[in-house]
């Protein structure tokens, strides 16, 4: 009887079925492993190579988060980033700086000059002096200034009108009377008229043209202007007034005037003693010079001064030492906005183009006199050369340079 066989026939070695696992391999072809002997082959040589004291690290581990780092440029040079944007910015941050600094610049050079100039111009007095009326002449070409200066003490304490020898008479008359003609096209010409010219004025009949503007006689500024319009044909458009204490002011404003008399003067009455020569005249001393009649053509001699020293007067006056210095234009703007006295129709920019017309080396005459009669009811007056002051007129009321053949000192 053939038996099975047996256990103890087994060859040592060889695994029993029983001891099979339940992994079934199918051969590869041509007898290598197949693809998922090879996955495990690779993972248990990777851990033998590891065991086997190789040397190789692993990377290190990322943060996401962190910035990649930044390789330098050669040389070390240049600008340095690192990826946080914060020099952008604070380039940023320093464009609005300059931005916000320009801006305010802008608006301070703007703003602060135009508030300025409201208030000066709030400052001006002002006084109905250029009103319509039956029969006025109508607009001219060019420009007519009429430019009064007043004996009003207005401002000035006991003190002063004994230091500046102007007396205490009430009211205000002219104490001087002068004309700035710009013509469209030609030089300026200061134009000084006699307080004495014999005119018609109305309301009052025919008298000296400084009775037009005397307050206790119903005269004022609008009927000198009046007056004048209708004896000459000429329109006056702006009206610029000014008294004893706003000159003084003025001229220590400024820092004083250089006026040059050829021969030494002295009037008590006018509180003048000068030598002759250039001198730096103050304010009391300047309005002595301008008021005295102390010369050998007394009123003829003093309305040449005036229009010389008044023009001198606004040239330091609108000179860049002047209005670049804040001590001189400052204190200049101040007293003289307070001081002059214009049309209700007038600004600080008429003011400003008065100026600049007398900085533009104008002309200086007087309206031709005539003769200088004496007459019962007015006493000594000035009667206008009715052909030359003719030909004056006839050119400012056309726009034209007064020609010199129509000039006289």
């Amino acid at each position: 009887m053939v038996d099975g066989p047996s256990r103890n026939d087994r060859r040592s070695g060889e695994p029993d079925d029983a001891d099979r696992t339940a992994v079934f391999r199918r051969p590869a072809a041509g007898g290598g492993p197949d693809e998922i002997e090879k996955l495990y082959r690779t993972r248990e040589s990777g851990q033998r190579s590891a065991g086997a004291g190789s040397t190789r690290r692993p990377p290190p581990v990322r943060d996401d988060d962190a910035p990649p780092p930044r390789r330098p440029r050669p040389g070390g040079g240049g600008r340095v980033y690192d990826g946080s944007g914060r020099a952008r910015r604070e380039r940023e941050a320093r464009r609005r700086r300059r931005r916000t600094v320009l801006v305010t610049v802008l608006v301070v050079l703007v703003l602060l000059p135009t508030v300025f100039y409201f208030w000066a111009d709030s400052r001006l007095e002002r006084v109905e002096a250029l009103p319509d009326y039956e029969g006025r002449v109508e607009d001219q070409p060019g420009t007519t200034y009429l430019i009064v200066g007043s004996d009003s003490r207005e401002g000035l304490t006991d003190a002063d009108m004994q230091d500046l020898r102007t007396g205490d008479a009430e009211g205000k008359r002219t104490d001087t009377i002068m004309l700035l003609y710009v013509p469209e096209d030609g030089r300026p010409t200061i134009v000084s008229v006699p307080r004495d010219s014999y005119v018609p004025i109305p309301g009052i009949g025919e008298n000296k043209i400084n009775a037009a503007f005397a307050e206790e006689l119903g005269g004022g500024p609008a009927t000198l202007v009046q007056s004048f319009e209708q004896a000459s044909g000429v329109r006056i458009d702006h009206y610029v007034e000014i008294g004893f204490a706003g000159f003084v002011d003025i001229v220590d404003a400024v820092g004083g005037v250089e006026m040059c008399p050829e021969e030494p003067m002295e009037d008590p009455k006018a509180g003048l003693d000068i030598e002759a020569g250039c001198q730096e005249m103050d304010g009391p001393t300047a309005l002595g010079y301008v008021r005295t009649r102390a010369s050998a053509r007394a009123d003829l001699d003093r309305i040449q001064r005036q229009r010389e020293f008044f023009s001198a007067l606004i040239s330091k006056a609108t000179s860049a030492g002047t209005l670049l210095n804040p001590f001189r234009s400052v204190p200049l703007v101040t007293e003289g906005t307070e001081t002059f006295l214009v049309d209700d129709g007038d600004h600080l920019t008429d003011l400003a183009g008065m100026a600049l017309a007398m900085r533009d080396d104008p002309a200086t005459t007087a309206i031709p006199v005539g003769s200088t009669p004496t007459l019962p009811a007015a006493g000594s007056v000035v009667l206008w050369d009715e052909t030359l002051s003719a030909e004056m007129f006839a050119a400012m009321q056309e726009g034209r340079e007064i020609p010199e053949s129509a000039m006289q000192d």
